[in-house]
């Protein structure tokens, strides 16, 4: 009963906290405001989380949690949709929550939060199976890890561009203009075109489906994904 207490009081504080921060920036995240708005006394914070970065480590794990579970269930749901719509969903969906939401963007962007957070690696496998699958269409023409760390990074700045400029000053085509070119430096062909093309596409490819060549020994596949990654890397 007493465990039932503690996580109702805990997911109470972390519910308001995440509110106060949606609404009224970081400044408004005083343990004061928060024990204010949750009902309880500023102590319980520091009882539950240890201290105010306790509390934003809870809040910026249970933001990103939330979130990775909508792109994960966008995921599920792409189904038979092409690889490179379920992408660009993907893409749009980080974007738009981001600018939606800046303060709790630029909380859970943090590079060492990030580097802690279960949930921000779920969102990367997320990312790197959306990346995994227009792999196995012969469409990317550079390692799987690469397209990745190029979305990731494009979407960051993106975000940051926006979010840095007033809102009436926006550039709305911004986000898939930027779009259109990281696929201009992932795929093989314009994005329209199925058609594969290049020794280093057929190497993507087929390194995306080693892990379906029961034939195969692990040293064998392990030799043959050297090989293909020699290939995939010769740029």
């Amino acid at each position: 009963m007493v465990v039932t207490h503690r996580t109702d009081v805990r997911a109470r504080i972390i519910d308001v906290a995440v509110r106060l921060l949606r609404d009224h920036g970081p400044a408004a995240l005083t343990t004061r405001a928060v024990a204010e708005a949750a009902g309880v006394q500023p102590p319980a914070i520091y009882r539950l989380f240890g201290d105010k970065d306790g509390l934003l480590e809870a809040v910026a794990e249970q933001t990103m949690a939330g979130y990775v579970a909508a792109k994960a269930a966008l995921a599920e749901a792409a189904g038979d949709v092409d690889p490179l719509d379920d992408l660009h969903a993907g893409w749009r969906m980080q974007i738009d929550f981001a600018i939606a939401n800046p303060a709790l963007f630029r909380l859970f962007s943090d590079p060492d939060r990030v580097r802690r957070s279960p949930a921000a690696r779920a969102g990367r496998q997320i990312l790197a199976a959306r990346v995994h699958r227009v792999a196995e269409t012969g469409r990317l023409h550079t390692s799987e890890q690469r397209a990745v760390d190029l979305i990731q990074a494009a979407a960051i700045g993106t975000i940051q561009t926006l979010l840095a400029a007033h809102p009436d000053a926006r550039d709305p085509t911004l986000p898939d203009t930027m779009y259109a070119a990281v696929l201009r430096q992932l795929l093989t062909a314009a994005p329209d075109t199925p058609e594969p093309g290049g020794p280093e596409a057929h190497a993507v490819a087929l390194r995306a489906a080693t892990t379906h060549l029961g034939m195969l020994t692990d040293a064998e596949r392990h030799v043959l994904t050297e090989w293909l990654d020699r290939i995939i890397d010769n740029r």
